[in-house]
């Protein structure tokens, strides 16, 4: 059985061969597989718990505090995702160091270069521009809007399309599992979901091409436009991504010249200095509450003009990108997931009856209807036949139709 972890250093497994076992003897495996020692570690089934601060906010979370609790009783299974905090630091294999220098072997020219990294403002970005899909950008700022009021920060992974021109096209945008405060984004990932997600795109012809957040009214007053964690977080992202037209979106309240709020979108590449940066784990990663949230702070001096810093302002790491919109090939009316309402059957029910006037394919031409569906279907072949269908806008072969109808009838 595995079992998988989510602490502050990301997703990791535990394998446990035998599914009767204690939190006690659970809590042996991780110190054996992660090297967390036993009484450092505060396990629950409550995400929640990655946001505690201090010793006594850990103290709340009392699902997984007794060791003789079986894992069983819990309702855990193979899969499922247990939460963890630890004091102290632990070591993660990382890249082999090579040494250089006076007491190592002789520096080479790439060497000196290596050392004196320059950041500077960069002009031209991959990405020639990125045009929004009206409906899906409506249905995100309409929720941080409407529903969070801005008060907490929301993000999602946005998919479409990148034309030989470098021009990308955002046809919907698949909000993760996260937790949001005023300041900070958890994103809780589910790598299971995301295969269903990448699978749907690519189903459609798609893939993923940037990420969106807004920023919370907190940042209303502020003299910055992205704040150090926003840059980490992008950078993180566009660096894993591997797509070099990669885009960050943001959607934040602004002032309007009577008065009110407009809510407006803004669109960035991270540079491609800053994600070698990131690669090369020049960023610090851990952020003291007195740092400045409009700089980054780098572990070793890079150069900014002349002179050797290691606070960089986040603008120098931002390629201001034009923002278009367009009417895309897919609707945004099924209720969207991860959101404070859960997903039911019955909202497929209601999203059919209110569709039945129009033909099937049309019906389900909506991405975060496939997803819902796809929770119940076969990912090699039922995705892959129903996505061919909405891309094509073909019919929907019968035995489909009465499947999801029948669904929706449960």
């Amino acid at each position: 059985m595995m079992i998988r972890i989510r602490s502050r250093d990301g997703l990791e497994r535990v394998s446990i061969d035998n599914p009767n076992i204690t939190i006690s003897q659970f809590k042996t495996l991780i110190q054996n597989q992660l090297q967390i020692p036993i009484h450092n570690q505060t396990l629950s089934t409550n995400q929640n718990l990655l946001l505690a601060k201090s010793p006594p906010d850990l103290l709340q979370f009392t699902d997984m505090s007794n060791p003789n609790t079986l894992l069983s009783s819990l309702n855990i299974s193979h899969g499922s995702i247990i939460f963890l905090a630890y004091e102290g630091h632990r070591t993660i294999a990382g890249p082999t160091v090579h040494p250089a220098g006076s007491f190592g072997r002789k520096m080479t020219m790439d060497d000196l270069i290596a050392k004196q990294m320059r950041v500077g403002r960069q002009e031209n970005p991959h990405c020639d521009s990125v045009s929004f899909d009206r409906d899906c950008a409506n249905a995100f700022q309409h929720y941080v809007n409407e529903t969070l009021a801005f008060a907490v920060k929301r993000g999602g992974f946005m998919y479409g399309t990148v034309s030989e021109e470098g021009k990308v096209e955002v046809n919907f945008i698949y909000e993760l599992p996260q937790q949001g405060t005023g300041e900070i984004l958890m994103l809780l990932r589910d790598s299971d979901e995301e295969k269903l997600v990448d699978a749907i795109a690519a189903g459609l012809g798609m893939r993923r091409v940037g990420f969106i957040f807004n920023q919370t009214i907190m940042h209303d007053k502020k003299d910055y436009t992205l704040s150090n964690r926003e840059v980490l977080q992008a950078a993180e992202l566009h660096a894993e991504s591997e797509l070099k037209e990669w885009v960050t979106a943001v959607v934040k309240l602004e002032v309007n010249e009577d008065g009110g709020a407009d809510v407006h979108f803004e669109a960035f590449q991270m540079s491609d200095m800053c994600i070698r940066l990131f690669k090369e784990g020049w960023f610090e990663t851990e952020i003291g509450e007195d740092v400045d949230p409009k700089l980054s702070i780098m572990k070793k001096d890079v150069v900014v003009g002349s002179k050797d810093v290691k606070e960089v302002d986040n603008d120098f790491f931002l390629v201001v990108i034009k923002i278009l919109d367009h009417l895309g090939p897919l609707s945004t009316t099924f209720p969207i997931e991860n959101r404070i309402t859960q997903v039911t059957m019955r909202a497929l029910r209601s999203h059919l009856d209110r569709a039945k006037n129009l033909p099937f394919v049309k019906r389900i031409s909506d991405f975060h209807l496939l997803l819902f569906l796809a929770k119940f279907l076969d990912l090699n072949s039922d995705v892959p036949a129903l996505t061919e269908c909405v891309l094509t806008q073909t019919a929907v072969p019968e035995g489909y139709q009465l499947l999801i109808e029948s669904m929706a009838n449960t």
